[in-house]
């Protein structure tokens, strides 16, 4: 073979090797970045998933703080309604102790002075007024819870008295006077255990009035004040009526 031809042959076969080389450094070079870039998306994936589980995890605990304020209110709910029950059972026994020690179906006789310890069961004054109540006299019960809140304005059973007077009025039919006493216990004692009946009374009042859009105003604010409360059910059932 001619040198010529030769030396031709020989720069062709480098210039074949070089390019070689240089395309394996082009495809080493090419898979190290896409590997790089494979280790950023992995990682990518990894960082949101982390986020997602911390987000579920701050989320769960949101739900179960939230359960327990629930809950909570429930129990303060429920132990109203224990002592607004206790409340009255108290009245109904002295009502009956004072019938066994007299013939008198209603308790008339004058009232001493009134204990402040609820413990000490409720005072003379109210269980008296309380006996006009339950043998359906309304109109001496009215002014004897009357009588009973002038002579103990601080009592403990403030909030009942006037919720009772509020009942007499709505028995007799006097809805204005029945509506003011009702809104007194839910403006004025909405701690009292006597509250929730209140408000639920005070919608009835309203819608015999024919003021039916204030009474459901009213149902809304007692499920929303006192959700797991007696008379949260009632004004439930009542606005699922309507």
């Amino acid at each position: 073979m001619p040198f010529g031809i030769r030396k031709t042959a020989i720069i062709s076969v480098c210039f074949a090797l070089t390019g070689c080389a240089a395309n394996d450094l082009v495809v080493k070079r090419q898979s190290e970045a896409e590997a790089k870039i494979e280790h950023l998306i992995q990682s990518g994936k990894k960082s949101e998933q982390r986020q997602n589980e911390l987000a579920a995890q701050i989320h769960g605990q949101d739900d179960r703080f939230s359960l327990t304020a629930a809950q909570l209110k429930q129990l303060q709910e429920a132990v109203q309604e224990l002592r607004a029950s206790q409340d009255e059972l108290k009245v109904k026994v002295a009502l009956l102790s004072q019938q066994i020690s007299t013939p008198k179906v209603e308790v008339v006789n004058p009232a001493p002075a009134s204990r402040t310890s609820q413990d000490s069961g409720p005072p003379a004054g109210y269980v008296k007024a309380f006996g006009y109540y339950s043998a359906n006299n309304f109109a001496d019960a009215i002014k004897a819870f009357e009588a009973f809140l002038k002579a103990n304005p601080q009592s403990e059973y403030t909030a009942n008295a006037i919720y009772w007077i509020g009942e007499c009025h709505y028995s007799l039919s006097d809805l204005p006077k029945a509506r003011e006493a009702f809104s007194r216990v839910a403006e004025n004692h909405p701690t009292s255990s006597k509250a929730p009946d209140a408000m639920l009374k005070l919608g009835y009042t309203l819608a015999a009035m024919k003021e039916k859009d204030k009474a459901l105003a009213i149902y809304e604010k007692l499920i929303k004040s006192y959700p797991s409360s007696p008379a949260a059910i009632k004004a439930r059932e009542r606005l699922n009526s309507n």
